[in-house]
């Protein structure tokens, strides 16, 4: 049994907020870290000189920050956050600090643990990387060719981070879907779609179903516990969701058929706690109460077929679109 490694020291700590930190996210393009707090604080740091730039209450301190969110999606200088009141909320930054009110206010009345998810695009420049599956013991690796005055010091340097919109960058980021945030619905077991520029409800996965349709219900799934949408090429811009459940499936939807999803797997034995597809959204992770984390490929054609090799080190699938896929497995399996 090989002796594992220590764990790195972290390069910083940052150190501010006066209650549990629920969430944080990374600026897509500036060296800032937004993170967000119990007590409902929303603090963005410089990651280069570790000190906080601009802190504000966003939430109500009773209930606080379930999670945050930033994205090129939805422009370069906002952030979006989700408080345990109810609301999903837009914030413009701006002028060394936050917007005083938000520019869109989403009321989900949904009170849980589920983070939302805005839309991710897949990236032109994104590659495979090795990605590993833990099960308890078991690995199979499965592998594919600050104080107040600081802060007033750090608000002065704050615009030098706030890039400007250019042409392209708008042109690579507006698509079909992209200014649309996912969030578990009023009703635990299902997901409604937002759109953050009327603060509309746009749907609702699984549509109810009238009269003469066919639809399922994800009543008997349990709660939502994990979503990510996400906009695969082979879409064409539409909208796709991934959902993990409480009894540990998750769904695929495509939003132009909301009624039923386009396939259901359960890969855990108890609640998926985290979601989260590639940057080439050709794949996904997930993570869950069964100390398993399963990494997999998010395949629009048929499998026809798939077969193992006979010293279990190599699989092989066959696909409708008229490729072979093969794979190494390691260990062998017996």
């Amino acid at each position: 049994m090989s002796k594992q490694r220590p764990p790195p020291d972290p390069v910083a700590v940052l150190r501010g907020h006066r209650a549990s930190v629920m969430d944080l996210c990374f600026h897509p393009s500036q060296p800032l870290l937004c993170t967000g707090s119990a007590d409902g604080e929303l603090r963005i740091w410089d990651t280069i000189q570790h000190r906080t730039i601009l802190s504000a209450g966003v939430h109500n301190a009773a209930q606080g920050i379930a999670s945050l969110a930033c994205s090129s999606s939805i422009g370069a200088n906002k952030v979006i956050s989700q408080g345990r009141d109810g609301t999903v909320k837009c914030w413009d930054i701006e002028d060394g600090g936050l917007s005083r009110t938000p520019s869109v206010t989403i009321k989900t009345n949904s009170y849980h643990f589920c983070k939302l998810s805005l839309v991710k695009r897949p990236h032109s420049s994104s590659k495979r990387v090795y990605g590993t599956t833990h099960n308890d013991s078991d690995e199979i690796r499965v592998r594919e060719n600050a104080d107040a005055d600081a802060l007033d010091n750090s608000r002065e340097k704050f615009q030098e981070y706030l890039p400007e919109q250019s042409s392209t960058f708008e042109e690579n980021t507006q698509v079909e879907g992209s200014k649309y945030v996912a969030v578990a619905g009023e009703q635990p077991s299902e997901v409604e779609i937002w759109d953050l520029n009327t603060a509309e409800r746009f749907a609702r996965l699984p549509q109810s179903c009238v009269a003469g349709s066919s639809g399922i219900s994800t009543t008997e799934r349990g709660m939502c516990m994990a979503v990510q949408a996400f906009s695969p090429s082979e879409s064409q811009g539409f909208l796709n969701v991934l959902v993990g459940y409480e009894d540990g499936s998750m769904l695929w939807w495509d939003i132009r058929n909301p009624g039923v999803p386009l396939t259901s797997v359960k890969f855990h034995s108890e609640p998926v706690l985290s979601l989260c597809v590639d940057g080439s959204c050709n794949g996904g992770v997930s993570g869950a109460a069964d100390d398993k984390v399963v990494l997999y490929s998010l395949d629009h054609s048929m499998c026809n077929a798939v077969s193992y090799s006979p010293d279990c080190k190599l699989m092989a699938s066959a696909s409708e679109d008229t490729t072979v896929a093969l794979w190494e497995l390691y260990p062998p399996q017996t």
